[in-house]
């Protein structure tokens, strides 16, 4: 299952009146992976946020399938930076945490299929003290699967890790989006991140941001991350990046609305 996501004319300011986002425009389709590049304290996450309901205050429209988002809902997962897992609750548990009241060999067999797909089969009665860093991400993730939402919002969710660790981690993630096809965005402040996994990267604009342009990831899956089309991206996106903040980017990418 996949959802479509439309942002349209998204403003939002702090109480301190400051503005973070400007008249802020894109539209995912079902089943894309869209990476959010820019500048640090740009409002990223605060989009993410809006997304998902935590945050309301704005102006503009945030559509999931066409309905408003005004609260969190089981269409929309969410991944934060840290695991944040219950540090009682065994990773089973963790998983199911959240979830609507139902049958428990449902339940069971849930958490059975999602551990499997974040390979973590025998780890059901470990406690999070009992993880290791990446362990605890892959539990994360599959929370965050586990009411089988539409969308996935991903938030740096592996900043915290070693480089080794997130690399098998990006390839987890495409494995499980390959088998379910949800749609994802996902902030980074990794270009190789979001070159690897994404099939178009927004630059955003520093604050109050905006979407400055997109660039399109036209490569099949898996990709070689040494390849020399990856590597021209990056330095492309690279520069974008060191720009942000100009009046127009030139160059490889498609602007916004083109």
């Amino acid at each position: 299952m996949s959802s479509t996501i439309r942002i349209e004319h998204v403003s939002k300011s702090f109480e301190a009146g400051k503005p973070v986002l400007r008249d802020l425009n894109l539209e995912i389709r079902p089943s894309e992976i869209v990476s959010l590049l820019g500048p640090s304290g740009c409002g990223k996450s605060t989009l993410l946020r809006l997304l998902s309901g935590l945050e309301r205050d704005h102006e503009g429209h945030l559509l999931i399938d066409g309905q408003e988002v005004l609260a969190p809902t089981r269409a929309v997962g969410l991944m934060f930076q840290e695991p944040r897992l219950l540090p009682w609750l065994t990773v089973r548990n963790n998983i199911l945490f959240g979830l609507n009241a139902r049958d428990r060999r449902q339940a069971d067999g849930l958490a059975q299929e999602l551990m499997e797909q974040v390979q973590l089969s025998g780890c059901a009665d470990l406690l999070p003290r009992q993880l290791s860093g990446g362990m605890a991400q892959r539990v994360a993730l599959a929370r965050a699967l586990a009411t089988e939402p539409g969308v996935l919002l991903l938030d740096e969710p592996f900043s915290a890790v070693d480089a080794l660790t997130r690399m098998r981690l990006q390839e987890l993630l495409l494995s499980v989006w390959q088998r379910r096809r949800f749609t994802m965005l996902l902030v980074t402040h990794d270009i190789d991140e979001a070159l690897y996994l994404s099939d178009r990267v927004a630059v955003l604009s520093g604050r109050p941001a905006t979407v400055r342009e997109i660039v399109h990831v036209d490569l099949p899956r898996p990709r070689d991350r040494r390849a020399a089309e990856m590597l021209r991206l990056r330095a492309y996106l690279l520069e974008a990046l060191r720009i942000a903040g100009a009046p127009q980017l030139t160059g490889y990418g498609t602007p916004f609305g083109v």
